[in-house]
């Protein structure tokens, strides 16, 4: 009763919902990079919220199931078979023992989620099987390692009677131009206007130099005059902006402390869009109102989470 890997791509890791409770001691959370793909690829299946999946990064990726299951795939737009036949992502299906899956490159996005009902069973690290490389911690391995051709994933074989689609209005678009909401922090107001009015107003671009720790932009500079800080927490999406004015957001597997001035934090809900953005993708920010952030988060919880026995009700 498992996944057989026969080709794992470039990137490919075991992910949940991250580890909590460690930043202290220098463990960053690590998650899913996506969390509405990640939810929703659960949600088809009626899996537990925090249900193990796999995120694979640009692809191409090729697996046998070994047992008969249910299995969904939500996030980036790419091409899907399963022995040969062309399937939709953001649904879910049935396979036999011995099936094929195939996911080829993504046409649009970067990032794919491929789910199985009940998720997939592997020993948790500090309460999580989430894979962070940097700090060697989760995984199949449970040392941080990334998935490899011949990586045997087990899952308790279950299917489900029906096959499910999201609905169209929750499957977002991936842009070439996208708008980011930033929530301004206690630092924001150091920044002079002339700062201010260059970081909302001017277009960024997506670098090559993006991994799952942070995202490097480039364009206009942005000034400040003080660039030394007592190193501080770092939060999930916090806008550093170093030396030379070049916008870093830091995402999942980031380094828990820092002290680069920070503009804001990306709302939840952009951080998502931005996990999907590829070099070359540009970016306009805006100013995200606190309460409609919080409306926000709190409805896409409340949806993902009620009901789901996981003990997120």
């Amino acid at each position: 009763m498992a996944l057989d890997i026969i080709q794992a791509g470039p990137l490919s890791l075991l992910q949940d919902l991250g580890r909590y409770g460690y930043q202290d001691v220098g463990v960053t959370p690590g998650g899913a990079m996506d969390t509405h793909a990640f939810h929703w690829a659960n949600q088809l299946l009626n899996n537990p919220a925090n249900a193990a999946q796999i995120e694979i990064t640009m692809g191409p990726f090729k697996a046998c199931f070994k047992q008969s299951t249910s299995f969904s795939l939500c996030g980036a737009d790419v091409v899907v078979s399963l022995n040969g036949n062309t399937i939709t992502t953001w649904s879910s299906w049935q396979a036999k023992a011995g099936d094929i899956l195939e996911i080829g490159y993504p046409k649009q996005g970067l990032r794919s989620y491929l789910a199985v009902s009940g998720g997939f069973t592997s020993p948790k690290t500090f309460g999580s099987i989430s894979t962070v490389i940097r700090n060697k911690l989760g995984g199949l391995s449970k040392k941080g390692s990334k998935l490899a051709n011949g990586d045997i994933l087990p899952f308790i074989a279950q299917v489900q009677p029906h096959s499910r689609k999201v609905p169209q209005q929750f499957i977002p678009e991936y842009k070439d131009i996208i708008n980011i909401g930033v929530l301004t922090t206690y630092q924001f107001h150091q920044f002079s206007e002339e700062a201010k009015k260059t970081f909302f107003n001017e277009l960024y671009t997506v670098t090559p130099e993006i991994d799952r720790m942070g995202y490097r932009l480039k364009g206009k500079p942005i000034e400040f005059a003080e660039q030394s800080f007592v190193s501080e927490g770092i939060a999930l999406g916090a806008i550093q902006i170093p030396a030379n004015g070049q916008p870093i957001i830091l995402m999942r597997d980031r380094q828990t402390i820092g002290g680069y001035p920070k503009m804001g934090c990306v709302c939840n809900r952009d951080l998502n869009i931005l996990a999907q953005a590829t070099p070359g993708t540009q970016i306009r920010f805006f100013e995200q109102d606190l309460y409609e952030a919080e409306a926000e988060l709190h409805q896409e919880q409340h949806y993902f989470f009620k009901g789901n026995g996981d003990g997120n009700d």
